[in-house]
């Protein structure tokens, strides 16, 4: 068994080290731009990894952008805090996976996928509060974490994967008493987010659905939003598709309005 200590630790190593990360996420959260703009540039790494990100096909831009103050002021506060912290999460990708077939590319391709289409799915449903926009990274966070857990008990965890046919989180809540959105929260605990997104987290289970309305609204769209991407073939291939049980039944009253979001034909 994995204790609560070694998962806490961890935990530990999610939140921004730097006084820069720091300062520019402030700045940014009282919607300063210009200002985080000027700390950010001080991270030459950041800077550098804001350029390439934002010049990606899969963010449309037409043209190259290779100033930090033109990032943050197209991007706009929420989208500007989710490259921030999507950045963080990248510093803390491991340099070799062991359990999931995953490289330095292949993860920042799921950063990009998540946060873009969770953009679109905000832009429907009409909702620019940032931390909620924000809360799409925490996904990828949990997935580093749950890496290295697994790391720690890779036997166990091959053991159990050809004794029965159950899901990677199932597996993760037998070893360590918490599942991949328990990790979640935590992180968004650690981050000081609102109550709020741990609901929505918890939610996006589909196993904990919420009474309140809203917060469910959004668990189900998060659901259905992280089943798609991890079915695609490339995070098939690196086994991520494992990770969740899909509750269809949970997300099928969206389910039409999401096919239509994400173009699916």
């Amino acid at each position: 068994m994995i204790t609560k200590d070694k998962i806490d630790s961890f935990i530990e190593k999610i939140p921004p080290s730097s006084k820069v990360l720091k300062v520019t996420l402030a700045l940014l959260d009282a919607g300063e731009l210009i200002k985080a703009a000027q700390i950010a540039k001080e991270d030459l790494a950041l800077s550098s990894y804001l350029k390439s990100l934002v010049n990606k096909p899969i963010y449309g831009f037409k043209n190259k952008v290779d100033d930090v103050s033109q990032i943050f002021g197209i991007l706009g506060v929420a989208k500007s805090q989710q490259a921030v912290y999507s950045y963080m999460i990248s510093l803390l990708s491991p340099k070799k996976w062991s359990l999931f077939a995953l490289n330095q590319q292949s993860f920042q391709n799921l950063q990009d996928v998540l946060s873009v289409n969770w953009q679109k799915i905000l832009r429907h449903l009409e909702i620019t509060n940032t931390e909620i926009q924000s809360a799409i990274t925490l996904l990828p966070a949990s997935i580093i974490v749950a890496e290295a857990l697994f790391h720690e008990k890779q036997e166990d965890v091959a053991l159990l994967r050809t004794a029965s046919e159950i899901d990677l989180n199932t597996i993760l809540l037998r070893l360590c008493k918490v599942d991949l959105f328990d990790i979640c929260a935590m992180i968004a605990t650690k981050w000081e987010m609102h109550p709020s997104i741990v609901e929505i987290i918890q939610a996006a289970s589909g196993a904990k659905p919420s009474h309140d309305t809203t917060i469910n609204k959004l668990g189900q769209w998060m659901h259905l939003l992280l089943f798609y991407t991890l079915s695609q073939a490339q995070f098939i291939e690196a086994q991520l598709n494992d990770f969740i049980d899909f509750h269809i039944e949970y997300v099928s009253p969206i389910y039409d309005d999401f096919a239509q979001v994400m173009e699916i034909q």
